[in-house]
């Protein structure tokens, strides 16, 4: 039974930013998923915040999630908080093809600032409800996310299709890249790291 000052009573936090073209649904899917609540006013976010705690794989995980604008206008914040992000939500619009269009450089860009060839990302089509006013098919979304190398969901923050699991999802693509990223931890990896060490200074 884990006592109370014990590192797994303890929930991790997870920096999570959520990213995306304006008026794609950003902070719907953020709304939708802290409150179980759809926003209908399309009001253009400049920045907000969020925190949640929730159980991911029976672990208690807390999601420290930033709201940011779409708009061109603001996008000199945007590598301030690609730096401070543990892991990104790209998303567009099903019915907005522009948006879809613009996930690339984003991804780019999140890649440029964090100076990495890969980071955890998860792309998010959403308004999966609108199948009548769709310009981005299924297809299309798969591929580029395959191109990419993120995996896709579609979603739709109205009826709240995937919206949990898309967050979710990211906090699994975080652990398990920076448990890759954790330094060895046992003590044979540590012998076996030394005796390494040893013989190239030998050499």
């Amino acid at each position: 039974m884990s006592k109370p000052g014990d590192r797994s009573s303890v929930a991790q936090t997870y920096k999570i930013v959520v990213v995306g073209g304006g008026g794609v649904g950003k902070s719907a899917i953020t709304i939708q998923f802290i409150q179980s609540y759809f926003v209908t006013d399309y009001d253009p976010t400049i920045e907000d915040s969020y925190t949640k705690q929730c159980v991911i794989d029976d672990v208690v995980a807390k999601l420290d999630i930033l709201d940011t604008a779409g708009q061109e206008e603001f996008s000199a914040m945007r590598e301030q908080y690609m730096r401070s992000g543990e892991g990104f939500l790209l998303v567009y619009s099903v019915a907005d093809r522009s948006s879809f269009d613009e996930l690339p450089r984003l991804h780019r860009q999140i890649l440029r600032v964090k100076d990495r060839d890969e980071f955890p990302m998860l792309m998010v089509a959403n308004k999966a409800d609108l199948q009548h006013q769709r310009m981005v098919s299924a297809d299309e979304g798969h591929s580029l996310a395959r191109q990419l190398k993120v995996p896709y969901l579609e979603c739709s923050a109205k009826l709240r299709m995937n919206v949990d699991l898309a967050f979710h999802e990211l906090v699994r693509l975080i652990r398990r890249f920076q448990a890759l990223e954790r330094p060895l931890t046992s003590s044979k990896d540590q012998r076996q790291a030394r005796k390494r060490r040893k013989m190239c200074m030998l050499l």
